[in-house]
């Protein structure tokens, strides 16, 4: 079964492109305190770049910021340049009309915020950064263009401490709780994986976790996860086989 993100949306994208919890999560990540029902327009691309893979969440927010948010389940160095793609697509979505970048007035622009949303296995510092200059083979310091990019573990990791952001974000607990519940299925109670998820589903609503939207879209969950976990099974092949064709060529 090939995956095809511009067919499902992630439970993540689907769950967070309801305006209150994307705002909700924007307060937590950027400490701002933007109110429920500020004018919000997502604008998520589809399309954007290798695989037909869409960016996960983008919406303009009160008219002054371009908010990008993309959740990861894997370690990603790149995430600064993806997210340059993403918002040069943005801008010129936004602008309708590229010929007014020729005209001598200058152009009002929505500000970027970029936000990474890690939930992999590994635990990771609560809260760091990826800049664009790091990319840079002439180094940072000659850089003239930069980007930067806040990530967030948002992981539940076992006998560690729950993560400041989930504490400033009920939504955000909640989907990194039914995330676990999944996970704990799979690794603890040796489910399969259809069976893991039914479990997490059943476990949350009983528990009242995103108990609403697991009710509506319970029956699309599990092939939104199979797909989220189809892509990062093909990301870890291809890593894999990379190493592999490397250790080859180190020993001829």
């Amino acid at each position: 079964m090939s995956a095809n993100r511009t067919m499902k949306a992630s439970v993540f994208s689907s769950f967070f492109s309801e305006p209150a919890r994307a705002i909700e999560v924007y307060n937590a990540a950027a400490g701002t305190d933007y109110a429920v029902d500020t004018p919000i327009e997502f604008n998520t691309l589809e399309d954007v770049l290798f695989k037909n893979r869409m960016n996960d969440i983008s919406f303009l927010l009160d008219g002054k910021l371009i908010v990008l948010i993309e959740h990861q389940s894997m370690l990603n160095d790149n995430m600064a340049l993806r997210m340059l793609l993403y918002i040069g697509r943005l801008y010129e979505k936004l602008l309708n009309d590229n010929s007014s970048i020729y005209r001598e007035k200058r152009i009002a622009l929505a500000a970027p915020q970029f936000i990474v949303m890690y939930n992999g296995a590994k635990a990771i510092p609560q809260r760091s950064q990826q800049k664009l200059s790091e990319a840079f083979s002439i180094g940072q310091e000659e850089a003239k263009l930069e980007l930067t990019v806040d990530v967030f573990d948002i992981g539940i990791h076992e006998g560690e401490p729950e993560p400041g952001i989930l504490q400033e974000s009920e939504s955000l607990k909640e989907y990194s709780t039914f995330v676990h519940e999944v996970n704990y299925g799979l690794q603890h109670g040796k489910l399969p994986f259809d069976q893991a998820v039914s479990r997490a589903i059943r476990v949350c609503i009983q528990r009242d976790i995103m108990k609403g939207f697991l009710q509506e879209h319970g029956a699309e969950v599990e092939n939104m996860l199979y797909t989220e976990w189809n892509i990062d099974d093909m990301c870890r092949v291809a890593r894999e086989e990379g190493w592999e064709d490397g250790l080859e060529q180190g020993r001829e």
